[in-house]
């Protein structure tokens, strides 16, 4: 049975494994659903999510290719290198302006126009396994935090189904979440893209279209845990304002339940960052939820 070795013994590991063996007792295996945020919970966000620098590269070859987008965002802020754009995006969001994330989604659904799912996914796969972290001096496929990948395993071994919850784009994780959390990709949630099919020689195409179908984000996560399992999970972790919604949904009158925080304060083995997660740390502190300090929880970070 796997075990939580690079947890640090204290209360996070503690809520853990008591909460498990409630559920072991109390609560059927089919019922045992759990569900965890990507970025920031299950691997790491900082200095830009990883997804991000794979638009941003794709962005940057479309402003290349098109002097015009060049003075356009976000092929500007691709073409001329500039992170602290992008980045601004994601902290306004959680502060509730959405300002910069309909212009970034705009470029975004321009940016893969017209692609087909395979060629989407192949060059997803293509990035994650070619492509070292900026500051880590680690390839992305190895900035899964071990603690997390080790509690998705004990879950497993205790009867539960896991779901990845994430407002990072559902195709873009699938192509490695079963090798890196044992995740199968029908079990990853997460934003997508509007769909088109047409029939052809090939037994059909699914493209991209321009046209967003939903930002897996805030309310919208709940929704889509429910639309895909049909169930309220008994666990849910995350890491910012936008997972409360889906951690509120976690909330059970007769069954053993389990909220998690991710808490990033560790700047000398990963990041130390608030932004974006001060709603979900005030509700934590007020409620009771579990925090899971990466500098005090975490032995092993990766």
């Amino acid at each position: 049975m796997a075990e939580l070795g690079s947890w640090a013994d204290g209360p996070a590991r503690q809520a853990i494994v008591d909460f498990v063996a409630r559920t072991r007792d109390e609560v059927p295996v089919a019922e045992r659903v759990a569900v965890f945020d990507n970025d920031g919970t299950l691997w790491c966000e900082q200095p830009l999510p990883i997804q991000a620098d794979f638009i941003l590269r794709r962005l940057g070859e479309m402003a290349a290719a098109d002097p015009d987008l060049q003075a356009r965002q976000p092929w500007q802020a691709a073409h001329e290198g500039d992170a602290a754009w992008l980045s601004a995006v994601m902290t306004e969001h959680y502060a509730g302006d959405d300002t910069k994330v309909k212009v970034l989604l705009g470029g975004i659904l321009a940016a893969y126009d017209g692609m087909s799912v395979e060629e989407f996914e192949e060059r997803s796969d293509a990035f994650l396994r070619s492509t070292q972290h900026p500051t880590l001096g680690r390839p992305y496929l190895e900035c899964a935090y071990t603690p997390m990948v080790e509690l998705l395993a004990y879950l497993e071994d205790n009867g539960f189904t896991n779901y990845i919850v994430s407002g990072g784009g559902r195709d873009f994780m699938r192509p490695v979440t079963d090798e890196l959390y044992g995740v199968p990709r029908e079990r990853v949630i997460g934003s997508t893209a509007a769909l088109a099919y047409a029939n052809d020689e090939h037994g059909g195409t699914i493209t991209h279209t321009p046209r967003p179908e939903y930002l897996d984000d805030g309310p919208e996560k709940p929704l889509r845990i429910w639309s895909r399992t049909g169930r309220r999970p008994l666990l849910a972790a995350g890491n910012t304002n936008g997972d409360v919604p889906m951690l509120d949904f976690a909330q059970h009158a007769d069954k053993p339940f389990l909220r998690l925080l991710v808490d990033h304060d560790d700047a000398e083995r990963e990041f130390a960052y608030t932004a974006g997660a001060e709603q979900a740390l005030a509700r934590a502190g007020a409620e009771g939820w579990t925090v899971v300090s990466v500098k005090d929880d975490w032995a092993t970070v990766f």
